[in-house]
């Protein structure tokens, strides 16, 4: 019987709008069932327990807002082989039905979010921490296009969170982690050249796991 081998675990973070997201999907369309895919996203606290601001708006960018330490337990179980099946995060959308997500083991373990880099349960199990960076104004910009087009928020609300929310977080929570990854990607005009190198280095990665196999 095979003993199994523990993936490689790669953590991606960044500012809203940076790109990470976009990143993770190119690498996993590139790596089809060799690679899981474990987001933040999916481990939002329930809206009821979410912190309200001084003006009644609800705080859904703060690193409390995010169920940390079930993620951490989730990817440890993942890392050891183990299926997981989660709720999707419907982003506060009411009208829609809650949907299972099952996320298989895998050779790569791709891991995203906004704070995985700052929280320790989650931190100590990335093999390799990947920052994607990019300038404050394109990240607003494509903030607004993103919570319009994907789900509908007004304007005004969108602007109000990114100045009181998004933008504060980013500077106290996100930014100083940058120093802590081995990777930095800049996503000002786009990652190709990221996504090259980390295409090369998971295709050498999956070469020399295969060897060992």
């Amino acid at each position: 019987m095979k003993k199994y081998k523990r993936p490689l675990v790669i953590g991606f973070t960044g500012g809203s709008g940076s790109g990470k997201t976009s990143l993770v999907r190119e690498l996993t369309a590139c790596f089809n069932d060799q690679v899981s895919v474990l987001s933040q996203d999916n481990y939002y606290k329930p809206r009821e327990l979410q912190e309200i601001d001084s003006k009644g708006f609800r705080n859904f960018d703060l690193p409390f807002s995010i169920d940390s330490l079930k993620m951490a337990e989730d990817l440890r179980l993942l890392s050891e082989g183990n299926v997981l099946l989660l709720d999707e995060y419907n982003f506060n959308n009411a009208n829609a039905g809650k949907k299972k997500i099952e996320i298989l083991p895998a050779s790569i373990v791709l891991v995203e979010g906004l704070f995985v880099l700052g929280e320790p349960a989650i931190a100590s199990q990335l093999d390799v921490k990947v920052y994607v960076h990019a300038k404050d104004n394109l990240k607003i910009i494509r903030r607004i296009r993103r919570d319009q087009m994907e789900r509908n928020y007004p304007i005004e609300d969108v602007l109000y969170r990114y100045e009181n929310h998004v933008y504060p977080t980013f500077e106290k929570y996100i930014k100083p982690f940058r120093d802590n990854a081995d990777i930095v990607i800049n996503n000002n005009r786009n990652f190709d050249v990221g996504l090259s190198i980390l295409k090369g280095f998971l295709k050498s990665h999956l070469a020399e796991r295969n060897k060992s196999t």
